[in-house]
This record gives C-alpha cells, sequence and structure tokens, in this order.
C-alpha cells in the first residue's frame, strides 16, 4: 500500500489530512492523485459516495493553486448546499498546517446572497458551489471565471438526475480557459458520455473503482428477516440498546420515512425525518439540530441524505433495501469513518433473502444474521 508522500501529497497536506484521521490513500485516492498531479489533464473518474473522493480531488487542486494570485483559479461544483459545505470544510481542514492560505468560498443556494457578494471581494482561490447559485452570481457579475484553469464537477450523476445538464453546460462554456476538467460521479449513465463527448476536449482519462472495493471493511454487515409490519418494533428495539450511540435510518420513500418518524417519535425516540419535501431552512433546521446531537437519530430518503457528513455515526439502518447496489455503498458509508467501526444493519422481508446474498457476491461481502 503506497503512502500519501509516494503519491506525490506535500507534507503540510498530508499533516492535515493524518489530523483527520486519513492515513492510508483509499483506491480512488491512490490512482487519482498521481494523475492529477503529474498530468491534470482531464478525469472521469466512477467512484461512490464513502471513498475519499474529495481528497482524491481536493489534495492535488490545492497543491495547483497558486496562493499569491487572488483569482479565483478552480471552481468544484456539488449538487445540493450539504455536499458544498461538506466539500469546503474539508479543503479548509487539509491545510490547516499549510504556511501559505488557500482561501475558499462555498456559495450556495438558500444562504445570504449579498453576503456572498461581499465575501466575494475578499481574495478567493477556490468556489465550492452549487449550480444554480454559481450562475446567479456570475450574471449579477459578482465573480468572474476569467483566471478559472480547473473545474471539479463533484456526483455528476446526481446533477443531471435533479436537473441541472443546462447549467453545467453553461458552466462549462464559462469556463474555456480551464485547464482541466475533472468530472467525479457514482454512475456513468449516457447522459454523463453525452456531457462528456459534448462538453470536455479530446479523451478524458477514465477511472473506475471496482465495486468490490467500494464498502469500507470497517463496516459491521448485518440483516435481520421480519414481516413488513415488523419493521417499527424491530427498529425500536435496536435503537433502545444503543445508548448515546448515533445513526442513520434510510427509508425508500418520503412517505415511508415521514410514517416511521411518527411512529419512533411516539415511542419517545428523539428522532427527526429528512425528506425532499422540506424547505431548506426547515432542511438546515433539522441538520444543525443532528449535528449538534440535539436529535439522536435520523430517518432520511436516499436523494434528501446527499451530502450528509456527520461525524460520530455508529450505525445505519436500512429500512429497505435501495433498488441500486450503488446506493447501499452510499448508505453505509455514513458509518465508521476515519477509522472507526460501524454497524450496517438491513431488515429484509422473508421473501428478499436473495438479495442480501446478491449483495455478499457482488461487494464481496460478508452479512451476519442478527434475530
Amino acid at each position: 500500500m503506497k503512502t500519501f508522500k509516494e503519491l506525490g501529497v506535500r507534507a503540510d497536506l498530508i499533516k492535515g489530512i493524518q489530523e483527520l484521521g486519513i492515513i492510508h490513500p483509499t483506491d480512488v485516492q491512490d490512482q487519482a492523485i498521481p494523475f492529477l498531479l503529474e498530468n491534470g489533464g482531464d478525469l472521469v473518474a466512477q467512484a461512490q459516495t464513502g471513498t475519499g473522493k474529495t481528497a482524491a480531488f481536493g489534495l492535488p487542486l490545492l497543491m495547483k493553486v497558486n496562493p499569491k494570485s487572488n483569482d479565483i483559479q478552480a471552481v468544484v461544483v456539488a449538487p445540493t448546499r450539504e455536499l458544498a459545505k461538506q466539500i469546503g470544510k474539508q479543503l479548509f481542514r487539509f491545510t490547516k498546517f499549510s504556511e501559505q492560505k488557500i482561501f475558499t468560498e462555498v456559495l450556495c443556494g438558500g444562504d445570504n446572497f449579498d453576503r456572498q457578494v461581499a465575501s466575494l471581494q475578499r481574495p478567493t482561490h477556490i468556489v465550492v458551489v452549487t449550480p444554480g447559485r454559481l450562475l446567479d452570481l456570475f450574471q449579477k457579475k459578482a465573480l468572474t471565471l476569467l483566471h478559472v484553469k480547473h473545474l471539479v464537477l463533484d456526483e455528476a450523476d446526481e446533477m443531471l438526475s435533479m436537473g441541472f445538464k443546462k447549467e453545467l453546460v453553461k458552466i462549462f462554456g464559462l469556463t474555456r480557459a480551464r485547464k482541466s476538467t475533472w468530472l467525479f460521479s457514482a454512475t456513468i449513465p449516457d447522459a454523463i458520455n453525452g456531457l462528456i463527448k459534448d462538453c470536455m476536449s479530446g479523451k478524458p482519462q477514465s477511472l473506475k473503482i471496482d465495486k468490490a472495493h467500494v464498502v469500507n471493511r470497517d463496516i459491521d454487515h448485518r440483516f435481520a428477516i421480519c414481516g413488513r409490519d415488523e419493521k417499527t418494533e424491530f427498529i425500536s428495539g435496536f435503537l433502545s440498546r444503543q445508548g448515546e450511540s448515533r445513526g442513520v435510518i434510510f427509508c425508500r420513500t418520503k412517505a415511508g420515512a415521514i410514517v416511521l418518524g411518527k411512529q419512533l417519535a411516539a415511542k419517545g425516540f428523539p428522532v427527526a425525518v429528512l425528506q425532499g419535501d422540506l424547505t431548506q431552512k426547515e432542511r438546515d433546521t433539522i441538520m444543525r439540530s443532528f449535528k449538534k446531537e440535539r436529535v439522536q437519530f435520523l430517518i432520511a430518503t436516499d436523494v434528501a441524505a446527499r451530502g450528509i457528513d456527520v461525524e460520530g455515526l455508529s450505525f445505519v439502518i436500512h429500512h429497505q433495501l435501495p433498488e441500486q447496489i450503488e446506493y447501499y455503498t452510499h448508505r453505509s458509508g455514513r458509518t465508521a469513518r476515519a477509522g472507526k467501526k460501524g454497524i450496517s444493519l438491513t431488515l429484509v422481508e422473508p421473501r428478499e433473502r436473495a438479495k442480501i446474498t446478491k449483495l455478499e457476491n457482488t461487494l464481496d461481502l460478508s452479512f451476519s444474521e442478527v434475530r
């Protein structure tokens, strides 16, 4: 296993990531970082949530930015406010021990526009932004993209599924002077291939992380057989044994998440529900309560949970298995971070037992049954 030093990462950045518990490179970091540092050309990387993508593109980005210039030199585009803020926080942490500071601004819809305009009057090297807000700020002439050398799209497939194709095409057009484009995506559907063909010059380097190497090996994968009407009682029993441990319960639908939230709240559990119909203000209030531990358990749908970054989660519960295997790794990756252990518990009905076997075979995992 290579070290970050062998990958070419600067000593001050290595010190910063080590303080975050990032000691050994993940597969995507091992493959992406040397290419981005040495070549720096266009890259299309297929990798799941929880594989260390932020460091994979963030460390090379920080090393390529010139801190002596006050121009915006890099743009990182993310689908959600939560993910953008998570990326911005990580980039700031990576540079904790750097002598020459690199300034990053996070610009998201839902935040005060005038305050963002004012913040861009300060030296800014990197902006982490949601698509719509970037275009709004550009149209108001609050920022210039003339000096952008590097464009990063994180979770590109999610941005397309959220309807941001038109915005992304515009962003590509506004950053024509860039030297490189780095696209990270959990899946590469036809829409992504179309975006690559239409908006990226030449043939980008392709990188794909094998699904068998995606899931964190510090996660204890478990499953329980129970009928649909038995799931709430099973979850109640599990939560009552967790003490002060915190976790996320994933539901497949908004309606299911709301119903489960009401059922668990009625039993006295400190829960909150994160689902797509919430306003940004309601969503922010819930996430703030969860991060500050005023809420112990979060119930969420897959789409609503994109970009969640909460430290110290001990477990994840799958109320139902997701429709796509990739989403299992998205969900499970919320626990067992920074070298800690965690539990991923899946509830399946008797007729769904074969799905556990499929997960085991596809992801090279071993599930233990609990009763």
